[in-house]
């Protein structure tokens, strides 16, 4: 087959367009080669089932980057993707092609064929995971080794004597401006071409074992399109695929390849893209490191280097950075100079940066970091018209988001919601539905302000592949809601434990899918009747308790949930204190989570509402007893014991010296010195332990009486436990309980003469210093707006203020 990278008048056959993928420079050469030739059609590197979607590039609502899209019907996860920016050169021809009226065919391998063969995960042919010059995925070279994949653009850049592949081609090709008028647009194709044919000719296909089957269906295509408009076609494709197209092969043998092939039904259609994917070089990414600034090179009119410090400068002082005109002029003389210096045409990305960080981040590399991640690579994210190709699911999920005013966005961005609003409401429930059909386009987090549960705060950011996710939600239904609801039916009858269940409830409330809760509570039911694992149970009580609050906020009738949730709590009750004997440590420790869990939501669950909830009182005394239970009972492990009376402590269901007590038991010299320090661990454990110790110096004196008095022989083995529990505090928390062992016990208070000491408060030493008291009461009653008086001078319509504030008895 006949074919060039250039033409002269007179000559025929097909113009073949090797470029880059994603080059700007290539994409400025391949509009003026277009303008040269004027074909009578253009053929381009891509899916054959795109075809019919040409014309939509031309859409007035279409905006790049997006890509190509294409899945298998019966599996959408098998997907492919071929993206193109606005300084793509297959963008470009195809563009041109639209302005003009000429037509456009694909000639890569069909995407049923591609998706057929396993390259699911990644673009199987043509797409992101590039194999043509100037684009590819680096290889390992070796001279004459076809089964190592080689990279013919640092080939070149290695015999130009570079070591940067990239900055080869920059220099070469990327910063170096048109021939001028008169110039021929096709040269530089030719050259390129001759080069890719010394590389074929050395390395045959260079390790990509599926281009012999592409190319072949290349050469099939073009056939067919000489037949259809004749010799006056352009190709636009991978520079590297140039000298197998130009080979003279049969048309028996091409088809011989293809023969046999796997195929499967494919649909395609348009998808937005982002230029942070772009700039991938694995999974659905091109491995452009930097789409931003290829962008500007293909945009900018003239003078790039000037616009692109001048885009520096606005960023940065949106940013608060003092930059001014000054510093662009001089960044400006500085990239330049540094240019001239290294040889190379125009200054790149290097230079510049080298510029911006000693001009303007007075040496400092924070100003870089901000412009690679907002200049340099960049958030922008494509759009496509509504009439694109779209799965139904799809098309409700942009109906929903004009509704709810939640446009999709590249850049990570928070969203507060207040769910007392209709809207805020509506987005909640889009969002939960939506991560219920696993399509994670916000994730939950932590809000920083009100922490009540009419808010929710949102993660949003809209990446790519999410319309993959999409089409493989819309196998559940046509619209977010059905889908949602027949999803969630569907992994409540295939849970296999009793926590997904709950778990399963809680996002149906969340999502607010009322033909789905019947079902899921049915489920939970029955696996919370056949499980009798205590740790099961246990595990499964918090999302459900959490389901019932969230009724309560949104208004749904959670009554079924609270009373499963009820049934739940009791069996925990009763099975808990036989579950706790005789666990090893792991097992102790697992316990000691439900232990937690229980008992927070046993708090939410038994909140005193005698109106609504009567039985709270009673839920939260049975719980009281169990712990109760666990805490005196010796055979438990002393991690549990100690958490169980720590629990009790914090809900004031210990008498005076009732935890003194249990500590002294837990601590006596007959108990084995790793014991006592899992008792320890599980009362003084977590953060807040170490605030207790800090206040009730009676229960610090304990754990020291106990530690002074540890063997020798055991001491190595409890250090560890004890290290673990004290290094949880903070750091002033420590300091704190340092000082307070180092004093020793504290000495009696000071008290006004003739006055008896005051009865001790439990945790605060032998009695109230009322000196001390006094001494912030002028403070107090500045505050309080009741005027100054000093200690033990009552105001005559407040005899007893002065004795009230400080708590002292007359």
């Amino acid at each position: 087959m006949s074919g060039r990278g250039g033409r002269t008048t007179g000559r025929s056959g097909p113009v073949l367009l090797g470029v880059r993928h994603h080059g700007p420079g290539s994409a400025r050469a391949v509009r003026a080669a277009l303008e040269q030739c004027t074909p009578a059609a253009v053929l381009i590197e891509g899916p054959p089932e795109a075809d019919e979607l040409v014309p939509l590039a031309a859409h007035e609502e279409m905006r790049p980057p997006v890509a190509l899209l294409a899945h298998a019907q019966d599996d959408p996860g098998r997907a492919a993707f071929w993206p193109l920016a606005e300084f793509s050169p297959e963008w470009v021809a195809m563009r041109w092609a639209l302005e003009h009226g000429v037509p456009v065919r694909f000639i890569d391998l069909p995407a049923a064929h591609s998706l057929a063969g396993g390259d699911d995960g990644e673009t199987a042919d043509g797409g992101t995971g590039e194999q043509e010059g100037g684009d590819q995925e680096a290889g390992e070279q070796g001279a004459g080794a076809a089964e190592v994949r080689i990279d013919p653009i640092g080939v070149l850049a290695e015999t130009a004597g570079y070591d940067d592949p990239e900055r080869w081609w920059e220099d070469v090709v990327e910063h170096r401006g048109g021939g001028g008028a008169g110039a021929d647009a096709l040269a530089p194709f030719a050259a390129l071409a001759e080069a890719m044919a010394a590389l074929r000719e050395t390395y045959g296909d260079g390790g990509h074992d599926r281009d012999p089957v592409r190319e072949a269906h290349m050469r099939l295509r073009l056939r067919a399109a000489r037949k259809e408009f004749g010799d006056d076609l352009a190709v636009v494709c991978g520079a590297w695929h140039v000298p197998a197209l130009v080979q003279r092969t049969t048309m028996t043998a091409d088809r011989q390849l293809l023969k046999g092939l796997p195929k499967v039904k494919a649909a395609v259609t348009w998808v937005p893209w982002t230029h942070r994917r772009l700039s991938r070089r694995s999974g659905y990414g091109a491995g452009i490191a930097s789409p931003g600034w290829y962008g500007h090179l293909f945009s900018a009119p003239d003078r790039p280097v000037e616009r692109w410090l001048t885009k520096v400068a606005g960023l940065l002082r949106e940013e608060d950075y003092a930059v001014s005109s000054a510093h662009v002029i001089e960044a400006v003389r500085l990239a330049e100079g540094l240019a001239t210096v290294r040889g190379r045409p125009l200054a790149g990305l290097t230079e510049l940066d080298d510029a911006v960080r000693a001009v303007m981040g007075d040496g400092t590399d924070a100003p870089s970091l901000l412009i690679h991640d907002r200049l340099v690579v960049g958030e922008v994210l494509g759009e496509v018209p509504e009439d694109a190709p779209a799965v139904p699911l799809q098309r409700d999920i942009a109906r929903s988001q004009r509704t709810l005013r939640l446009k999709p966005e590249a850049l990570e961005r928070e969203l507060e919601l207040d769910l007392r609003r209709e809207t805020d409401a509506g987005r909640s429930r889009l969002l939960h539905r939506l991560r219920l059909l696993g399509i994670p386009w916000g994730e939950p987090t932590r809000s920083r302000g009100s922490t009540g549960t009419f808010r929710e705060t949102w993660r949003l950011r809209w990446e790519p592949e999410l319309a993959v996710r999409v089409a493989e939600a819309g196998i559940w239904g046509t619209t977010v809601l059905s889908a949602a609801t027949a999803k969630a039916a569907s992994e409540a009858a295939g849970a296999a434990h009793l926590a997904e269940v709950t778990a399963l409830a809680e996002r149906c409330l969340l999502a607010e899918l009322p033909d789905a809760l019947p079902v899921v509570m049915q489920a939970l039911s029955d696996r919370a009747a056949l499980d009798a694992d205590v740790g099961h149970l246990a595990q499964a009580l918090p999302a459900l308790v959490r389901s019932v609050r969230y009724g309560d906020v949104r208004g749904t009738d959670a009554a079924a949930l609270r009373e499963v949730a009820t049934g739940l709590a009791e069996r925990v009750f009763v099975g808990l204190p036989p579950a706790c004997p005789g666990l090893d440590a792991d097992g102790a420790a697992d316990m000691r989570g439900h232990l937690d869990a229980t008992h927070q939501a046993v708090g939410l669950l038994g909140q005193p509402d005698t109106e609504r909830r009567p039985e709270g009182n009673g839920l939260r005394t049975r719980w009281a007893g169990v712990l109760r239970a666990v805490s005196e009972r010796d055979t438990v492990p002393g991690l549990l014991r100690g958490r169980a009376t720590r629990l009790l402590l914090d809900d004031g269901e210990l008498g005076d010296g009732g935890a003194e007590r249990l500590m002294g038991l837990a601590l006596s010299p007959g108990t084995p010195p790793t014991d006592a320090a899992g008792w320890i661990e599980g009362f003084v454990g977590g953060g807040d332990g170490g605030m207790l110790l800090v206040h009730d110096e009676r229960l610090l004196a304990l754990v020291d009486g106990w530690l002074t008095g540890v063997p020798d022989a055991a001491f190595t083995d409890v250090l560890p436990l004890l290290r673990r529990t004290f290094a949880e505090y903070e750091s002033g928390v420590r300091r704190t309980l340092g000082e307070l062992v180092r004093r020793g016990p504290a000495t009696a208070p000071r008290h006004p003469a003739g006055d008896a000491p005051d009865a001790a408060v439990p945790g605060f030493g032998p009695g109230l210093d009322r000196d001390r008291a006094a001494a912030v009461l002028p403070t107090l009653r500045m505050l309080l707006g009741i005027g100054q008086h000093g200690f033990g001078d009552d105001p005559p319509e407040s005899p007893r203020l002065a004795d009230d504030l400080t708590g002292a008895r007359t």
